[in-house]
C-alpha cells in the first residue's frame, strides 16, 4: 500500500481527500486456469487492504498526521486486524468458493489451516519476545559499551530462551532490524500489533464479524484520527477498555476460550 497523495484540509476548509494504491504481485492466470490466489495472498491482500483503509477514511487537517502516519507501534494494528477474517468461514463462504464445482471451503480445512499456523506458536512467541528484549537492552544503554556482547546478549533475552542455543552464533551483529532498519528501540512494535490486532477482533466477534456499528466504531475512533491523538486513547476509545493479552493465547491456542456456561457461572 502506498499513499501517493496523503489526505489535508486547506486553508478554507476545504477536505483534500488522498490518493491511495495498493500493489500486488498474484498468481497469473494459465490457458486452463484463472487467477487463482493462495492462502498467504489473499492474507497480504487483506493485510495492505487495512493500510488502505487507514489511508482513505483519514480526516485530519494537516497531511503529516493523517492515515498510517502514526506511531511505529501502532501502524499495523489496521492491517493486522483485517488479517483475522480470513479463517471466518462466514467471511470466506463470500469469496472463497471453488471456481468449478461452486463448493464452498468446508470448516474442517480452516480449522487445519488455523492449526498449522498455530503449530510451534508458543516458541515463536518466545522468539519475537526475545529480539524485542534484545532491541531494548542496546538502546536504553547510557554510557558507550565496552563489555562482552556475546555474554550482554544472553543476559538481555535470557526470559525468553526455551531451547539450546548454537554456540558461536550472535544475534546482535546481524540485527539489522534496530541498527539499519528503522526499528530501533521499536522492534516490539511486532508483537504489541498482535496483541492489539487479536483483541481489536474480539470486539468484532462479540457483536459479530460484520457488524456495522463495532466497524463505524473502528473507523471514527481508529482509521480516520490517524496520528493526531495519542494511540492508547484512540484504541480505549473504541474498545472501552485497555486491550489484553487474552484475546492472542486464545487464537495462538496457547489459552482456551471459556464456554458460555462457564462464562454465567462467573
Amino acid at each position: 500500500m502506498n499513499s501517493i497523495k496523503e489526505q489535508y484540509r486547506e486553508a478554507d476548509g476545504t477536505d483534500n481527500r488522498p490518493q491511495i494504491i495498493i500493489v500486488m504481485n498474484f498468481t497469473r492466470p494459465t490457458e486452463t486456469k484463472p487467477s487463482l490466489l493462495t492462502f498467504d495472498e489473499v492474507n497480504t491482500l487483506l493485510h495492505e487492504f487495512g493500510h488502505a483503509l487507514h489511508g482513505m477514511f483519514a480526516n485530519g487537517k494537516y497531511a503529516s498526521l493523517s492515515g498510517t502516519n502514526v506511531y511505529r507501534d501502532f501502524v499495523e494494528l489496521p492491517s493486522q486486524l483485517m488479517e483475522n477474517w480470513l479463517t471466518e468461514k462466514e467471511f470466506l463462504d463470500q469469496i472463497a468458493i471453488h471456481y468449478e464445482t461452486g463448493e464452498k471451503i468446508p470448516q474442517e480445512l480452516i480449522r487445519k489451516l488455523v492449526d498449522a499456523a498455530n503449530f510451534n506458536t508458543g516458541y515463536q512467541c518466545c522468539r519475537q519476545l526475545s529480539f524485542g528484549m534484545l532491541d531494548m537492552a542496546w538502546h536504553t544503554q547510557t554510557e558507550p559499551f565496552e563489555g562482552d556482547v556475546i555474554a550482554f546478549e544472553k543476559q538481555a533475552w535470557a526470559q525468553t530462551v526455551i531451547v539450546p542455543e548454537v554456540t558461536g552464533t550472535l544475534m546482535s551483529s546481524s540485527f539489522r532490524h534496530i541498527f539499519s532498519g528503522g526499528y530501533a528501540a521499536g522492534y516490539y512494535g511486532y508483537k504489541w500489533a498482535e496483541v492489539l490486532d487479536a483483541d481489536a477482533f474480539a470486539a468484532f466477534k462479540a457483536a459479530g464479524i460484520f457488524n456495522k456499528e463495532v466497524a463505524r466504531s473502528f473507523r471514527e475512533n481508529v482509521l480516520s484520527k490517524g496520528g493526531t491523538e495519542d494511540p492508547e486513547i484512540l484504541y480505549k476509545r473504541f474498545r472501552g477498555q485497555e486491550p489484553t493479552i487474552d484475546a492472542l493465547l486464545i487464537r495462538n491456542g496457547i489459552k482456551k476460550k471459556r464456554s458460555e456456561s462457564e462464562c454465567r457461572l462467573i
